[in-house]
This record gives C-alpha cells, sequence and structure tokens, in this order.
C-alpha cells in the first residue's frame, strides 16, 4: 500500500471527540483523530513496511505519523532519518511515543537518546528522555552503560524541577523506568526520587497524574516485577 491509500483508509475513522481528547494532551492539527485500536487493525495487516513508515511520517498528519512509528522496521532506521523525525515532530506526545520508541528500538537509541536530553528545544529533550525511558525497559541489562545512567540520574535530580514543563514530565517517566527495569539501580532511583520530592507538572485540561516516582517503583517492587522487560516499547 501507499501511504496516499493509508490516508484515504484513515481519514473517514477519525473521531471529532476523540480529537479533542488528544488535542488536550498536546496533539496539533493536521490531524483526523483516529483510535489507536483502528490503526492497530492495519498494522496486523502490513506488519513492519520501511519505507512506508517514512512516508507516512512525511505526511505531517498526527494519525498517519502514529501508525508510522508502529509500523516502521526500527533496525533499518537510520541515523538521519530519527533526527528527521525528531526534527519536524509539532507536538509533545509524538516526541514522547512514535519517535521515543522507534529510536530506542534502532540501533542509534543510547546516542541519539543522551544527545537530545542536552537540546534546548523542549520537544527534543521530551524525545531524548522518553528514547531513554524505552531503551531501558527493552534492552538486557548487560547492553546497559549503568555508570552513565547514574549520571543521568543525578543530572535529573539537579535539574528536574528548573526544566520546561514537558521535559519535567518525561524526566519524572525516566526515574520510574529506570527504577522499574534495571534492578542494579532500584535503590539508587527511590533516594534520588525522594530528595527530588513531588515532581508539578501542568496537565492542562487532562485527568492525567504525575506520580511521585519511588511511590510507584514500590508498587513494582510489591508486584514483584522489578527487572522485567518488555518486548517493544510500541503500544
Amino acid at each position: 500500500m501507499t501511504a496516499k491509500e493509508i490516508i484515504a483508509e484513515i481519514k473517514p475513522l477519525g473521531s471529532e471527540n476523540y480529537k479533542r481528547v488528544i488535542f488536550n494532551h498536546g496533539v496539533t492539527e493536521p490531524c483526523f483523530g483516529v483510535k489507536v485500536g483502528d490503526l492497530q487493525k492495519i498494522v496486523k495487516r502490513i506488519k513492519k513496511d520501511y519505507q512506508l513508515a517514512l512516508d507516512l511520517y512525511d505526511t505531517g498528519i498526527y494519525d498517519a505519523r502514529y501508525l508510522a512509528g508502529l509500523i516502521a522496521d526500527d533496525a533499518r532506521m537510520t541515523k538521519k532519518d530519527l533526527q528527521h523525525w525528531v526534527a519536524s515532530a509539532n507536538c509533545s506526545p509524538l516526541c514522547a511515543t512514535t519517535v521515543a520508541w522507534v529510536t530506542a528500538g534502532s540501533a542509534h537509541g543510547w546516542e541519539l537518546g543522551r544527545e537530545w536530553t542536552e537540546s534546548k528545544s523542549p520537544f527534543v529533550a521530551v524525545a531524548g528522555w522518553a528514547t531513554l525511558a524505552s531503551f531501558v525497559s527493552i534492552k538486557d541489562d548487560s547492553q546497559l552503560d549503568l555508570p552513565e545512567l547514574k549520571r543521568l540520574l543525578v543530572r535529573v535530580q539537579k535539574a528536574i524541577h528548573e526544566s520546561p514543563n514537558l521535559v519535567r514530565r518525561q524526566m519524572n517517566g525516566f526515574i520510574i523506568a529506570l527504577g522499574s527495569y534495571v534492578p542494579a539501580l532500584t535503590d539508587t532511583t527511590i533516594q534520588i526520587g525522594e530528595r527530588i520530592g513531588p515532581v508539578t507538572v501542568d496537565v492542562g485540561n487532562t485527568a492525567c497524574v504525575v506520580p511521585f516516582a519511588p511511590d510507584y517503583i514500590r508498587k513494582v517492587q510489591k508486584r514483584g516485577a522489578i527487572g522485567k522487560k518488555r518486548k517493544s516499547a510500541k503500544c
């Protein structure tokens, strides 16, 4: 299938009600308001398609871009592809999901995730922290640079409260991911999370709640789920 054919297929599936919901979460035009469940049906049919994913992303339509991430062949994504995706992303939800998931699954996740966290652009920084959170959730601990992850934690501790609203939220998510998926750093993340204290984020007109990282990690501990990796960051 071509990107044009996919657009023609998903456009009628859009819902104004759903569109209003995701706009409250930061999604912007152009957007049809297609539910993820409807996009997942197309994913089952297409599976992976590297070129189609690139073409869909370049339409600039949020729903098509989200779908692009779901069908992207992460292993084939080049650094140039990923830099283009993050540079042209026009909303935080896209950076925190599509861009981050695909980058984490690529051969460039660790490098680009760290690079992007240094960006002055809130969207790019969001993608950076979200990429690192996804990276630790899917990679075996033997593939992780624990000393560097500790340094990143210290950096978060120093900077989180002064960081932009969108970035604070992703930094908090990074702490939670690190504590939940990397057993060697669980105690450290809880300690640092306690020093940081609650993280205040303006979630706009949504019912979202920003969890207190230590409490969240302790709940994962109580379930006996610390260190249980995900097969894929995508959902």
